[in-house]
């Protein structure tokens, strides 16, 4: 695979897709998967919302945020806030105190 800190112009993209073989790729990685070599990784909004035990619509509305920036903290596309951040940390921590002041 080409060094990713490199920006490759059209000839060099077309020589490696070439040489690639997509299949072998696939099959490779299945292998990987199935011995245990691969990682999921879980962002700390994931793991607050897994917490509460709430959906990401109860969670979003919980936090007064959409669903979409929700998601976006949970895939690692966004950041949350310094104040949003502390509210997941707190909800990660204690969820229990979250959902008590959500129930009010």
């Amino acid at each position: 695979m080409p060094s990713k800190s490199k920006k490759l112009n059209s000839s060099e993209i077309a020589a490696f897709e070439a040489k690639r073989d997509i299949g072998a790729e696939i099959f490779q990685s299945l292998k990987d998967m199935k011995a245990g070599k691969g990682k999921v990784v879980v962002s700390s909004a994931t793991e607050a919302r897994e917490a509460t035990g709430l959906s990401q619509s109860q969670f979003a509305n919980l936090l007064g945020v959409s669903v979409r920036t929700l998601q976006g903290w949970e895939q690692g596309r966004k950041r949350p806030s310094g104040a949003a951040r502390t509210l997941l940390a707190v909800a990660r921590t204690n969820p229990k105190a979250v959902l008590a002041v959500s129930a009010r």
